[in-house]
């Protein structure tokens, strides 16, 4: 088994799986599949926009809702939202459609947990499913107090998990030098 701080350098093989990842909790480690949650909902006329589909902010609290479940349910302690990397709504969603949103961890650092979100559509009388969204949501686990707390680190075991961390690790890294980059602007 190949432990992991971060992501391999750009054009290096796939190590050989599982991988463990993470900088958090050296004695705990837990696995993609631990944290995989899947949530079904109705559309309903309550969750209309003024064009006549579903609102994308009905889908975004439905989005960090199962993100706060499945990093919840790696951390082993509440989690809160940092930030939304990423949000693409790829088609619309009509009312009296059946939404299911399928997430886990991607990545984990000390205290933080990428959840990779897809959302899918499908009418209920017997309509192809449809992806409809895909939403990559950063949390943080938090103590009491709500002060950051570490989490345990993540083990890798199959070619799509490893695939969707190395995204993660991409994602973080533009997000630091987004955030290098407004720090600077402001000095």
């Amino acid at each position: 088994m190949v432990e992991s701080g971060g992501a391999p350098a750009v054009g290096e093989e796939t190590p050989d799986l599982p991988v463990i990842i993470g900088r958090g909790q050296p004695d705990e480690v837990q696995s993609v599949a631990h944290s995989r949650v899947t949530m079904t909902q109705l559309m309903s006329p309550q969750d209309t926009n003024l064009f006549g589909s579903v609102f994308g902010g009905v889908i975004l609290a439905l989005v960090d809702k199962i993100a706060y479940v499945s990093a919840t349910r790696h951390a082993g302690c509440p989690c809160t939202t940092v930030s939304f990397d990423q949000v693409d709504f790829n088609s619309p969603i009509q009312i009296g459609e059946i939404v299911t949103l399928e997430a886990s961890v991607g990545t984990v650092g000390r205290t933080s947990i990428g959840v990779g979100v897809r959302v899918f559509a499908e009418n209920v009388q017997g309509g192809l499913r449809r992806e409809t969204n895909v939403c990559f949501v950063t949390m943080v686990a938090i103590d009491e107090n709500r002060r950051p707390v570490s989490v345990p680190r993540l083990r890798i075991e199959t070619q799509e998990e490893y695939g969707l961390f190395l995204e993660g690790e991409f994602r973080r890294e533009a997000r630091h030098e987004l955030e290098r980059r407004r720090d600077s602007r402001r000095e």
